[in-house]
């Protein structure tokens, strides 16, 4: 059936927990190594006893002040974390997008670096070709395509990801996507109305969005709902108007 709700991701009580080490100084200084200094472990849990379903065509935001555990569940559910509790299950094709470049060779040129990625992402070099011209005019950026990427901004680097990953998704067609704040950090208002586009295209089609944003706007476009997170617990799960709302309250912003 058309219309039938098919379950993408089931989260069921699920827990992670990080050890970090704590250097205590002895007194000899701050700028000495901390081979002079006693090493203890510090006990983190940013996801803690997190359960929500995701169905098809779905678009659920995450959101939560810095230190929520936000990215942490998201990189959870990609399989990029291991969690140490509970139960994660994907169905189908899952696809995870942050903006921080994380695959590219800053020595290597934007043109080098467009096939680099998607040839990593398992498309193919005839696809790759029969689309360069789109994915550098998507991203805007066809004045740097010789330039190397040590020289690009922050804003260009999200943007050349975000362009690639989008054209590469159109190709795998998705089950699930993930998206860690990469709207977010792209630069001017046409690319982010560009991309959304994008985006709006592939959940029309069937697949489901999980988007950890701190964008009120940008939940508010694009996500149905919203999970609100606080030191790692879910405080609610709602109506994303509603769930900004007691954001917006708990944090005393008018």
């Amino acid at each position: 059936m058309k219309n039938e709700r098919i379950k993408r991701v089931s989260i069921k009580n699920v827990s992670k927990t990080f050890n970090i080490d704590i250097y205590k100084n002895r007194g000899l200084g701050e700028g000495i190594l901390n081979i002079f200094s006693s090493k203890n472990k510090k006990k983190i849990t940013p996801v803690n006893n997190v359960s929500f379903d995701v169905y098809s065509g779905e678009s659920i935001g995450i959101l939560g002040n810095n230190g929520a555990g936000k990215s942490t569940l998201l990189r959870l559910i990609a399989g990029i974390y291991e969690h140490d509790e509970g139960q994660i299950e994907t169905f189908g094709k899952v696809l995870y997008m942050d903006g921080f470049g994380k695959g590219l060779q800053p020595r290597l040129t934007m043109r080098q670096n467009i096939y680099l990625l998607a040839l990593v992402r398992g498309i193919k070099e005839k696809d790759i070709k029969s689309k360069f011209n789109e994915i550098v005019e998507f991203s805007g950026l066809e004045n740097h395509l010789d330039q190397k990427i040590y020289q690009f901004s922050t804003g260009m680097i999200t943007r050349l990801v975000f362009s690639i990953s989008i054209f590469c998704l159109n190709l795998q067609n998705p089950n699930v996507l993930l998206i860690d704040e990469v709207l977010n950090a792209g630069g001017d208002s046409i690319f982010q109305k560009k991309s959304g586009r994008k985006l709006e295209e592939l959940i029309e089609g069937g697949a489901s969005l999980i988007f950890v944003s701190h964008a009120i706007n940008s939940l508010r476009k694009y996500c149905s709902k919203t999970i609100l997170l606080e030191q790692g617990r879910v405080v609610k799960i709602g109506p994303t108007e509603e769930i900004i709302k007691l954001y917006l309250r708990k944090n005393k912003i008018t």
